[in-house]
């Protein structure tokens, strides 16, 4: 396969397939081979594209989306036709956010959470339509409106999916967002990611003072304590503080503002990575979390 060089919005453009639509099929049946950008973003081919296109030829003859990837695999030529026509996949849920279509919008989360596994719903589906909305809001060619809409109704599922999240024996894990910061969707996610690994959850949210955060960690003696952010000025500006906090209890720094120098600086954990991956990696760390 050749190495690829279509972003998934482009990609979506050309075949006429939302994004999350295309990251389900890729998932669910290994329908699409991306490479990686440099930048770690997934590159699409002109093969891709012409499986899209293949599988949607087969979905107009009536094939269910199974039958269609697999034949779209396969490269079959032939159009069949099916006795039945299958439910549809999910999930429209970024078409439907988009368009201020809530109820849409709640339908197509309540079937991507009966059709994909936690994980595959975390990492797969809305974490890259987050960063692929908050990229498109940067370039103006999607409205503060739309982003604040989107963000609203899938924190309002994810915190529903977190109800609970800190009852149980497991290690206790502390999630805050540093002070001045906003966006917390990532947090709750890697939050719902580890508690599906056993781990119990206190959620402080964003905004938190580091004061408070101090005082939370020596009263609840976590295996770890998360701050988050998106610009790395909000950790440089509470570099001392965030010192003390790793003095009290294991820290880690994540979010797009987190570096491995303002880790190292303060004798942090990096987190990196997409939520589910890290939660899988600090899960594994032996010791008590560091």
């Amino acid at each position: 396969m050749r190495d690829g060089h279509l972003r998934i919005g482009e990609l979506s453009r050309r075949v006429g397939v939302s994004p999350e639509l295309l990251r389900a099929w890729e998932v669910r049946y290994g329908l699409l081979e991306p490479t990686r950008s440099p930048g770690g973003f997934r590159l699409y081919s002109d093969e891709d594209e012409e499986r899209i296109r293949r599988m949607r030829a087969h979905q107009d003859q009536g094939l269910s989306a199974a039958e269609a990837a697999r034949l779209a695999l396969e490269g079959a030529g032939e159009d069949r036709a099916a006795t039945s026509v299958a439910a549809p996949d999910p999930s429209f849920l970024g078409d439907a956010l988009e368009r201020f279509d809530e109820p849409a919008a709640q339908a197509s989360f309540d079937r991507a959470l009966a059709d994909l596994s936690l994980d595959t719903l975390l990492r797969d589906l809305l974490m890259p339509y987050l960063h692929d909305l908050g990229e498109r809001w940067e370039a103006g060619t999607a409205s503060v409106a739309q982003e604040h809409f989107a963000s609203s109704v899938v924190r309002g599922r994810l915190l529903g999916l977190a109800r609970g999240w800190g009852q149980g024996a497991g290690p206790l894990a502390v999630l805050a967002c540093a002070p001045g910061e906003l966006h917390d969707l990532p947090l709750i996610a890697f939050g719902l990611a580890l508690r599906a690994r056993g781990w119990r959850i206190a959620y402080l949210g964003a905004d938190t003072p580091l004061d408070t955060l101090l005082d939370t960690a020596r009263a609840l003696g976590p295996r770890l304590v998360v701050v988050s952010a998106t610009t790395p000025r909000h950790f440089s500006r509470v570099k001392d503080r965030l010192r003390a906090l790793a003095q009290t209890a294991p820290l880690a720094l994540a979010g797009a503002g987190a570096t491995a120098a303002a880790a190292e600086s303060v004798d942090a954990l990096l987190l990196s990575e997409d939520p589910v991956t890290e939660a899988d990696q600090v899960t594994a760390r032996p010791g008590p979390g560091r």
